[in-house]
């Protein structure tokens, strides 16, 4: 780990999701998670951890023909709203999804959404999940980078958990 990034590898889509399960523990209204890799490099399975680490209990499945949806919290904590962000060509398109409404009352993880939704919010994290050439290779590679906020001092205490 450096400065505000971090790499690490999860072996198994449990190390995954228990990775991003520490991540949502520090989230705060307003984060947007940005997810990017290659079809079925875990951006959905990373995302079913930082609904379990959030305390949302409802199945957590792609929103590909959806584009986003809205996973709220039991009770009143942070609820998770989650884009995918393939079809979507700008901004303005993401935009459109009135994503701001909510905002500081949850935390948007954006599949696909590098180089749109970092325009969503100051505060938040870029998570580039990679994975091997091998499809039976479960381990993937994931780098972390803090972007802005209060992530710039959180993420390397979430990291060494």
């Amino acid at each position: 780990m450096t400065g505000t990034s971090a790499h690490l590898t999860a072996a198994t889509p449990d190390e995954l999701r228990d990775l991003a399960e520490r991540i949502a523990q520090a989230c705060v209204g307003g984060d947007v998670i940005v997810l990017t890799g290659d079809l079925g490099a875990g951006k959905t399975t990373f995302t079913q951890g930082l609904a379990r680490g959030l305390g949302i209990a409802e199945s957590v499945t792609s929103p590909t023909f959806v584009i986003s949806r809205v996973h709220p919290h039991p009770a009143n904590g942070l609820s998770l709203v989650h884009v995918d962000a393939y079809r979507l060509r700008s901004l303005a398109e993401l935009e459109d999804l009135d994503l701001e409404a909510d905002l500081d009352r949850s935390v948007v993880a954006v599949e696909w959404g590098r180089g749109l939704a970092e325009g969503l919010s100051p505060e938040g994290l870029d998570i580039v999940i990679g994975r091997s050439d091998d499809e039976s290779d479960e381990e993937r590679v994931v780098s972390v980078t803090a972007r802005g906020g209060h992530w710039v001092a959180d993420l390397p205490e979430v990291m060494a958990r």
